[in-house]
């Protein structure tokens, strides 16, 4: 019995101090990636290299980011008419719809798809090229592969995500439309108007504020785990899988300290704003 209490206390502390020194090394690497990212910025070299990684990022990931919009926006719409409708206020069902896509779920909704599609592929990636020694080639010839593998990828999902949260936060709403107007005979007129009087500027700016935490999170852990993934194809998808879900997670957490800080952001400047 003391011997099997033994065994778990050794492998209980043994995990504890890979995920701190794991936890550690991820800081370590992303303050190099801040470090190379301020020096070269300006580089016009460093934007040739952005430019691939955008149309891999960017446009490949839209599809999924439209139709995943879309039907959020149309399942808000179908499990809130009824209720809405109960009481007399179905016109102002596109005010919460609209908000509650522009405030919470088109930011976490494109992380997550992006997380899934994007993180995933750029950990297969990078771990092919650790398990390959492409990378420690790259060391061999003096360049840094921070400098020259994750700076660019971090740069696009910085920059992109929040330009496809705008396609998911307008799909949303169109979806939610679509629903409300063409099959649940709302009137378009008091639908889109109560949305405008509820959702103003400081919404969307705060769904996009979040968005930049988002992709540069997505980014970091994903190039991070690429880098550090164990030898052989089951190390690689081990990878994939552990980038994808640390980087849902983090969507999760980040979400949660942002929205406190910008709620005491809005309460400040604007005061209590009432939704209807």
């Amino acid at each position: 019995m003391a011997a099997s209490t033994r065994d778990v206390l050794i492998r209980t502390g043994a995990t504890t101090l890979a995920a701190a020194a794991d936890f550690g090394n991820f800081w370590r690497f992303a303050g190099r990636t801040f470090r190379w990212l301020s020096v070269t910025l300006g580089s016009s070299r460093m934007w040739r290299l952005v430019i691939p990684e955008c149309m891999e990022i960017g446009v490949r990931s839209l599809p999924v980011i439209l139709i995943t919009g879309s039907f959020v926006g149309m399942v808000l719409a179908v499990q809130a008419i009824e209720q809405f409708r109960a009481v007399g206020l179905e016109e102002q069902m596109g005010a919460v719809v609209n908000l509650s896509v522009v405030r919470e779920l088109g930011p976490v909704l494109a992380g997550v798809m992006i997380a899934g599609r994007i993180g995933g592929a750029l950990t297969a990636e990078l771990g092919t090229m650790n398990v390959t020694e492409q990378i420690d080639a790259l060391r061999s010839m003096g360049t840094d592969p921070i400098r020259y593998l994750v700076v660019p990828r971090f740069l696009a999902c910085f920059l992109l995500t929040p330009i496809l949260t705008l396609y998911c936060d307008l799909m949303g709403s169109l979806g939610g439309w679509f629903v409300s107007v063409g099959l649940s005979d709302v009137d378009s007129g008091p639908y889109w108007e109560f949305t405008r009087d509820a959702v103003d500027a400081f919404d969307l700016v705060s769904g996009l504020f979040k968005s930049f935490f988002f992709g540069g999170a997505i980014a970091l852990i994903s190039c991070f785990k690429g880098f550090h993934c164990r030898p052989g194809a089951e190390g690689v998808g081990q990878a994939c899988t552990e980038a994808f879900v640390a980087s849902f997670v983090s969507i999760l957490v980040l979400d949660f300290f942002l929205a406190v800080f910008l709620q005491a952001v809005s309460n400040y400047v604007y005061g209590f704003r009432p939704l209807l």
